[in-house]
């Protein structure tokens, strides 16, 4: 299996404008200048994390959709990051992966955020994903998700098959509990045996929240791969390596005595 390159753009939002943050983030995306395997957009990155979706969802299919679509087939890399979705009386705060070959996969935020009366407008997701490509095992996550860990539990077959081998989380996560941030993502990586990606934002969002970022790439182990990107717009370009992760994984099988147990 070949390694897997992950871009991850850092970047202060429009609040409310999705013209301009997809105009913003494509002019990213073409700074980049070698190919990648993955690019990784904030949570709600089309709007920031505003709870106005009357307002600013797209059905599935519509402009966000086709622009994650084009994205992809001209970098000829996965694209992902979550928007807000109306689904008939419904709306979700939904992380849609699009793939180079025009095809959609989609996870809604399982984990509503209290503190902002999330749940008062969006609906909860049931189902986590898993999705495979080029031979990479990866489950994305939304923000409030990464403080819940039975959500995210990896788990291990007797024949040493994992159930992913990289967890995303996309996020609208605020300087004033960054080090919960900066603490849960190599948490995460180290129980589940898996290498974690975690992309915020910058600035400020309409509701005067300060973002600092603190985007990052951690190994099977809990060690930061990258380097800081705090309180400034940048991309962080990582490659992480499967032979490496099988190896932490043989020495190291911890998941064969984990507990079992039914998420209900």
């Amino acid at each position: 299996m070949k390694d897997l390159k992950i871009a991850i753009i850092q970047a202060e939002l429009h609040w409310e404008n999705a013209d301009g943050n997809l105009a913003m983030f494509e002019e990213k995306i073409w700074t980049i200048h070698e190919e990648v395997d993955l690019i990784l957009l904030p949570e709600m990155f089309s709007t920031g994390f505003s709870m106005n979706p009357a307002e600013l969802a797209e059905v599935s299919g519509l402009k966000t959709q086709k622009w994650m679509l084009q994205m992809a087939a001209q970098r000829d890399a996965l694209v992902g990051g979550s928007y807000i979705v109306r689904q008939g009386e419904h709306f979700y705060n939904r992380f849609v992966f699009a793939f180079p070959d025009g095809t959609i996969q989609f996870y809604d935020k399982r984990h509503l955020f209290s503190l902002a009366k999330e749940e008062d407008y969006f609906t909860v997701g049931q189902e986590r994903l898993v999705v495979t490509y080029k031979g990479w095992r990866i489950c994305p996550m939304v923000c409030y998700d990464l403080r819940f860990p039975v959500w995210a539990r990896n788990h291990v077959t007797l024949d040493g098959d994992y159930g992913y081998d990289l967890l995303l989380y996309v996020a609208n996560w605020p300087k004033v509990r960054i080090k919960a941030w900066d603490t849960l993502l190599p948490a995460r990586a180290i129980e589940n045996l898996a290498y974690v990606a975690g992309v915020n934002r910058t600035g400020l969002d309409g509701n005067e929240h300060l973002y600092d970022g603190h985007s990052a790439v951690y190994d099977a182990l809990g060690e930061q791969m990258t380097r800081p990107l705090i309180g400034e717009e940048g991309i962080l370009i990582q490659k992480v390596d499967k032979l490496a992760l099988d190896m932490v994984r043989q020495k190291f099988a911890f998941l064969r005595d984990a507990d079992a147990f039914d998420i209900r």
